[in-house]
């Protein structure tokens, strides 16, 4: 798929698993993070779902959100995919004290820019069904760039520094 403005993007529905876990904290009395990402099978529009509710866990299915793959993110893509357990990073913030999903991406520079930021993300699993999908776009669109020269300190200061026989 080819953007208005140039730029080539693949898009995935996906729908999210927030879980609200009880703890045992008088100063915390529950957690909530990203459980998993599942395809979205839902029709346009169809609001959350309660998975599974008591007093120890809630679940809550988020249908209608979208992983989008974009020219400028591929690398990102790569290193996602070239890690021991690539990761689908999701975005959340909370609204009338429940957890929700906003955002979510497979590229690891993406990712670390919403953490770097303070939001809420957490990793969870990458769908097997998602691999070939992603790794499909890397394998099209990524070209490593040049191997950049390190510099270390000792390196610039050698010829400024007189040598010591």
């Amino acid at each position: 798929m080819t953007e208005p403005d140039g730029i080539t993007a693949a898009t995935y529905p996906i729908a999210v698993v927030m879980e609200r876990i009880r703890l045992a904290s008088p100063w915390q009395p529950y957690r909530w993070e990203a459980k998993g990402v599942v395809r979205d099978i839902f029709p346009a529009g169809t609001s959350e779902r309660v998975m599974l509710q008591d007093e120890q866990l809630w679940q809550i299915l988020y249908p209608g959100l979208e992983l989008k793959l974009m020219l400028d993110e591929a690398e990102g893509y790569y290193l996602n995919l070239t890690s021991p357990e690539p990761k689908v990073f999701v975005l959340w913030r909370f609204a009338d004290e429940i957890a929700r999903p906003q955002f979510a991406t497979v590229s690891y520079h993406e990712g670390a820019r919403w953490m770097d930021s303070s939001e809420n993300v957490d990793g969870v699993p990458m769908p097997v069904e998602l691999l070939p999908w992603v790794g499909e776009f890397v394998e099209q669109h990524y070209r490593p760039g040049p191997e950049k020269k390190k510099r270390y300190a000792s390196n610039k200061d050698q010829g400024r520094m007189g040598r010591i026989e």
